[in-house]
């Protein structure tokens, strides 16, 4: 009984660490040019959490979310596709679609939420632009 009290720890401990860094959204990298230099670090991080606010005001925060669910319906569709067939060939072809809609749920799931954390690429062009407009440039994504 202790033991299966420690697995079942562990695997909600290790869930934990999962779902909070595959959450994490990426930021942008900024050069650090002359206009960086001049305005410091503060001022920049500051920047950039402006043209975040104002890209999800304009393009709205809805891609990341709408990514997930298509991601995880994508993986069922094929989970269930592929149960179906080696469920025709062990002879249970409705055992084997619904086994294997949940493990392509869950792989869907689970991949999405690790590309979750990149941006949307209209929001990613949009902040880019701003930070641009202000002096920035954008060397990459982090």
């Amino acid at each position: 009984m202790k033991m299966e009290k420690a697995r079942y720890f562990f695997v909600v401990l290790l869930s934990a660490l999962f779902i909070t860094s595959a959450c994490a959204t990426k930021k942008p990298v900024l050069y650090p040019n002359d206009y960086f230099n001049k305005v410091g670090r503060d001022a920049a991080d500051k920047d950039v959490n402006d043209c975040t606010r104002l890209a999800k005001e304009h393009v709205g925060k809805y891609g990341r979310e709408k990514r997930i669910a298509e991601q995880t319906a994508m993986g069922a569709a094929v989970g269930a596709a592929t149960g179906a067939a080696a469920g025709a060939v062990r002879g249970n072809v409705g055992m084997g679609a619904a086994t294997g809609a949940a493990a392509g749920a869950a792989g869907g799931l689970i991949f999405s939420l690790f590309k979750a954390r990149d941006p949307d690429p209209v929001l990613k062009q949009y902040i880019e632009k701003c930070l641009s407009e202000k002096g920035y440039e954008v060397i990459g994504w982090k």
